[in-house]
């Protein structure tokens, strides 16, 4: 009787925290079967702040919307480590969801290729898309064509912005509760931007 209490005792201990465990952190379950050649996404099921360090909550990089992928780096029992376009930083775990399935990343190997006609077609040399292409397989025809011509308008997300005109010389940033004003200074024109969302342009004072 008294063996039949401690076992379920202990049960009653350590299933919990298996259950935390095993929930907790998939990244270990995708590295234990082997998928080191997989980036690690997550979907974000809220808004939530970007933090450059998760000691200091005031270090706010960028708020990322509700619905945006991020590729997750590490995490821990609180935050996530995450690429968001070209910021990395840490969010609220509880913000987002790790997707099912990861993206496998294939590495070229280094070695002596034989003639490409006598390759299978799946190993033969792809022809290299075009700006135009790419930007028509992220946007759509009519989107891709404006971005293209490097058009600018309000609505456009900063991704649309970096696609269209390139990396800012400067971006001056101000934070207020969950709001973050972004100013993109280029060559001649400024560009004001709103958690990530083009709402207005002007010319550098000079």
């Amino acid at each position: 009787m008294k063996k039949l209490i401690f076992v379920l005792l202990l049960t009653a201990v350590c299933y919990p925290l298996i259950s935390q465990v095993s929930g907790a952190n998939k990244l270990q379950e995708y590295e234990k079967n082997g998928n080191s050649g997989c980036t690690v996404t997550a979907t974000l099921t809220s808004s939530s702040r970007l933090f450059g360090n998760p000691d200091d909550l005031t270090s706010v990089i960028v708020v990322i919307p509700k619905g945006s992928s991020v590729t997750v780096l590490d995490s821990d029992s609180a935050f996530f480590h995450v690429l968001f376009e070209e910021d990395e930083g840490f969010i609220n775990r509880l913000h987002a969801v790790l997707d099912k399935t990861p993206v496998i990343i294939s590495k070229p190997e280094a070695k002596d290729v034989p003639d490409e006609q006598n390759q299978p077609v799946s190993q033969q040399k792809q022809p290299q898309v075009s700006r135009f292409s790419y930007l028509e397989s992220k946007y759509g025809t009519s989107m891709a064509a404006r971005i293209n011509a490097g058009k600018i308008w309000k609505g456009m997300n900063a991704g649309m912005v970096k696609d269209s005109w390139g990396k800012a010389d400067k971006i001056t940033r101000e934070i207020s509760g969950n709001t973050v004003k972004e100013e993109w200074i280029y060559r001649n024109t400024w560009l004001y931007l709103e958690n990530n969302t083009l709402v207005g342009w002007g010319p550098v004072a000079q």
